[in-house]
């Protein structure tokens, strides 16, 4: 594998004039994105009563999102390639802007469903912008850049929780979806006067068997695992939603291995170098929301249960936004070990502490610095990790497939995370303690969510030891004809 990326500015074409430009638009895009899913967080226990629903009817504003950013963030990413991938990152912010009107308007279910779920299909806005740095930025901006891009998923959820509950607090509920309308404009109206477009596309037919396949695989998936809980992990329904996915998911891997221009390149995914980054980034999806899940609930369980801070919701996102500051001002660090050291020593530093910012929440989750310092060390590791993610995936992938390969890694963590939802949210249903007649998760329950998240860090930096070792060179690339020579594994 060459140390020297094959890149089309190196081809003949000039890198666009302004790369900082570019990369600041794409980072605002991207955490435009992730402020769309933390946005509603601060309305969800309200929303049975805005929408006039049950609460597990309301539950699918949430639910409809996770399932259309499943099935969205792989398809756009392979439209990217196909057809070229700013044209694929602005019609993914228009949707965005689209869905966040629909919602700012709705009083109801439906559309409120409706609206979530075609935000949801804006998921692929920072996969495809970490392919068009690949594209368009000299060699010497790439690992900074895109270790940036990819941390402004983390970073506009830590920085969104705050500025969601502040507005709900003081705004009627509809102006969040109207300020996540207003920063989708804004995004979209920069990178279409910023961004230049690929001259990187590979052209043919789009495989909509393939495509068709795998979304109703990871549905069932996703569905069963995020309305287990709900449904009943042993009822016909998640059973059989479970069976499905296997079933289906088996089926459509034995057709895009006869496929000639598959949805996603098989081959390619089960290379040494891509199959054991996207399981990491199993392992960190889960490991990331474990913190997500249990430190704003410490932070609001009533004092009187001696382990809750009694804080405001507004409070708890105060405590988590210095987590987001932290891991865009350790981008560029994650990208000088990358360069020094290679992405490899990157990855597996990203897993250790965040492994032990879980080792602390377990001793230190009794004040309020407690828990800024633990999300601070986590948010740390989590800028490590995804800063080497993009840069392990594109050494090992070739141009043409660069969005499809990123936003299949994008998915991997999406599963990640709601694995860990589910887990997380069966072990606080469990192990509880009784308050004013009042089941509320007990210390135990969280300090046993702490331990699996710090699991799973040890789980990602054990699978980043099967990864092949690099040269420090910054972001390598292959060409086509290299990445089908080389053996698998």
């Amino acid at each position: 594998m060459p140390d020297a990326p094959a890149r089309p500015a190196e081809a003949g074409r000039s890198a666009p004039s302004r790369p900082g430009a570019v990369v600041a638009v794409l980072a605002l895009a991207g955490i435009t994105v992730s402020l769309m899913q933390t946005l509603v967080i601060p309305i969800v226990p309200e929303l049975p009563g805005y929408l006039h629903a049950s609460p597990s009817d309301a539950a699918w504003a949430v639910t409809a999102t996770l399932l259309a950013a499943a099935v969205a963030t792989p398809v756009a990413g392979r439209l990217g390639d196909m057809f070229g991938k700013r044209r694929m990152l602005l019609v993914s912010l228009v949707l965005l802007v689209a869905g966040s009107a629909v919602c700012a308007l709705s009083d109801r279910l439906v559309p409120m469903v409706a609206g979530r779920a075609l935000q949801g299909l804006a998921a692929a806005v920072v996969p495809l912008g970490i392919s068009i740095m690949r594209d368009e930025l000299p060699p010497e901006k790439l690992a900074g850049s895109t270790a940036l891009m990819s941390a402004s998923l983390g970073v506009g959820g830590a920085l969104g929780l705050p500025a969601a509950a502040f507005i709900a607090d003081h705004y009627d509920w509809h102006v969040l979806f109207w300020t996540s309308a207003s920063l989708g404009v804004v995004a979209a109206v920069l990178v279409l006067g910023l961004v230049p477009e690929s001259e990187v596309r590979t052209g043919g037919r789009f495989d909509l068997a393939g495509a068709l396949g795998m979304a109703v695989g990871l549905v069932a998936l996703l569905l069963a695992v995020s309305k287990g809980a709900d449904w009943g992990w042993g009822s016909g329904t998640t059973l059989g939603l479970f069976a499905l996915a296997v079933v289906v998911l088996v089926a459509w891997g034995f057709f895009e291995l006869r496929t000639a221009r598959p949805l996603v390149d098989l081959r390619t995914t089960a290379r040494r170098q891509v199959l054991f980054t996207n399981l990491a980034s199993i392992a960190f999806g889960f490991s990331m929301f474990a913190m997500s899940l249990v430190l704003p609930q410490l932070l609001q369980l009533p004092t009187q249960t001696g382990y809750g801070l009694g804080r405001s919701m507004l409070a708890a996102g105060l405590v988590m936004a210095p987590q987001g500051l932290v891991m865009m001002a350790t981008a560029p660090l994650s990208a000088l070990v990358t360069k020094a050291r290679g992405p490899k020593t990157t990855l597996m530093t990203g897993a250790l502490i965040v492994a032990a910012g879980y080792g602390l929440n377990i001793v230190l989750m009794s004040e309020i610095w407690h828990l800024v310092l633990v999300s601070c060390v986590i948010g740390a590791g989590v800028g490590f990790a995804y800063g080497a993610m993009p840069a392990l995936i594109m050494g090992a992938v070739p141009l043409s497939e660069t969005a499809a390969a990123n936003s299949l890694n994008t998915l991997m963590r999406s599963i990640g995370t709601s694995v860990a939802s589910a887990v997380a949210g069966v072990i606080l249903a469990q192990m509880t303690t009784s308050l004013g007649g009042h089941a509320l998760p007990s210390e135990n329950g969280f300090k046993v969510v702490m331990a699996l998240g710090a699991g799973a860090a040890t789980l990602a930096f054990l699978l980043a030891g099967f990864l092949p070792r690099h040269r420090p060179a910054g972001i390598q690339a292959v060409t086509t004809t290299e990445a089908s020579a080389e053996p698998v594994g």
